[in-house]
């Protein structure tokens, strides 16, 4: 054997171990990639049950909520900035969550599951007159969805919660 021949195997080993070290490093940014989302996806998630506590927790929230939904303009002007901000926060919330669809850091499986919950709110006739003079506060793709689930949607999940 001859040194030109421990060479070339040298150099040919020298590359496998670049090419073994090319695809670890691969697989290690891919697991760190999902890691990454998992832990996005959690703090979604832990930002919506925060903004739904508020009607869990306050009972005359939850009324206020069921009323302004079926007539918002039912409500006194107290009544309207109350439910209007809730619904502002949920609403920018779900801006937010629509435009990590859309550049696909938010799994879609997860947004299905935002987007049914979305679409029975803006089904009741309060929330169409609230969005009628507020949706400019919005990005145009979600307007573009909202208005989507508006044409569509039935109003039907609140149907039989009677309110004292």
């Amino acid at each position: 054997m001859n040194w030109e021949m421990i060479s070339a195997i040298g150099q040919m080993l020298g590359a496998l171990g670049v090419i073994i070290s090319i695809a670890y490093l691969a697989a290690q940014i891919r697991n760190q990639n999902k890691e990454n989302q998992r832990a996005a996806m959690n703090v979604l998630t832990t930002h919506w049950s925060d903004l739904n506590r508020t009607l869990v927790e306050n009972p005359e929230m939850a009324v206020l909520w069921i009323r302004a939904l079926r007539s918002f303009d039912d409500l006194d002007a107290a009544s309207k900035l109350r439910f209007g901000a809730h619904l502002g926060r949920f609403l920018r919330f779900a801006d937010n969550l629509y435009l990590n669809v859309l550049d696909g850091t938010l799994d879609q499986r997860l947004w299905r599951g935002y987007e049914r919950t979305i679409a029975d709110t803006v089904a009741y006739p309060g929330f169409q007159t609230w969005w009628a003079t507020r949706k400019h506060w919005h990005t145009d793709e979600f307007c573009a969805l909202i208005d989507r689930h508006i044409q569509t949607a039935k109003p039907r999940i609140y149907d039989g919660y009677n309110l004292p």
